[in-house]
């Protein structure tokens, strides 16, 4: 949300109350799908005893599926009332946005062919966490799109997908026994972890290459910063076999993404 804001501001369409409206609409489905992700992976028999990663509300006894599955579609509701001040605002194409992506969060684990456990759940970050995350917050600020946004999405799209990769990386064994085949599962340790490499340096290539095509200056380097960090990380998730030990991989993973994230919002407007 901050670099689509970042970069309407740097092309001078910022817009304050749609920009606050897009995060509130952002953190409700975010919070959405995770309910919705503990609700039915515990219903489908994917998180068990053997679950490896955080606990889960409902896979842990704390809360029944039922109260989880009500605050689910209670979050998604109460996402709407920002979703229409938007709709109204920026038209059809808000409407369409925010209706694929509230399919999509309950689509992620759910439904008859949860994009997760078909190996569509790397894509599914990467679009609506990327592209459509940047793309649509930029809109509805600027209502209009330019080829820096896609851009833009592309590179946060590429850091957040690698925190999923961290996840479904350590649940291989877990996610084989319930009959979920994430990507992980299909391309195996050694290639999930080639996978994470090839999406890092895709994040941390998209500056030099904007930067040497002379489309902005040497402020949109910023994120490369990070990048200690980021190789830090890959000799740790290289070493470490899968399982729980990776968990500290996934947080940094995360932190680096938001690290990532924040120094390109504020080499954007510099730039």
């Amino acid at each position: 949300m901050t670099v689509g804001t970042a970069q309407a501001y740097a092309d001078h369409g910022f817009a304050l109350l749609p920009a606050l409206a897009a995060l509130s609409v952002a953190l409700l489905l975010q919070i959405a799908v995770n309910l919705a992700n503990d609700y039915f992976d515990f219903i489908k028999g994917i998180d068990t005893e053997d679950r490896l990663g955080p606990a889960r509300v409902t896979q842990s006894g704390l809360i029944a599926p039922n109260r989880v599955k009500s605050a689910m579609f209670f979050i998604l509701v109460l996402s709407l009332l920002p979703g229409i001040y938007l709709a109204v605002r920026s038209g059809w194409p808000v409407v369409i946005i925010g209706s694929a992506s509230i399919i999509a969060a309950l689509a992620y684990s759910g439904g008859p062919y949860p994009l997760a456990s078909h190996a569509l759940g790397d894509l599914f970050v990467f679009i609506f966490f990327g592209l459509v995350a940047v793309g649509g917050t930029y809109y509805v600020q600027a209502l209009r799109l330019t080829p820096m946004v896609p851009v833009m999405g592309s590179m946060v799209g590429l850091m957040i997908t690698a925190v999923l990769v961290v996840n479904n990386l350590r649940d291989i064994q877990t996610d084989q026994r319930a009959g979920k085949r994430s990507l992980a599962v299909i391309l195996g340790t050694r290639g999930t972890k080639m996978e994470y490499r090839l999406l890092h340096a895709g994040a941390y290539l998209l500056p030099l290459f904007i930067w040497f095509s002379d489309l902005a200056d040497g402020f949109i380097l910023f994120p490369l910063l990070s990048l200690p960090w980021a190789l830090s990380l890959n000799r740790a998730i290289w070493t470490n076999p899968a399982g729980a030990n990776l968990n500290k991989t996934l947080a940094g993973t995360a932190r680096l993404a938001l690290l990532f994230s924040l120094l390109l919002s504020i080499g954007l407007p510099l730039s």
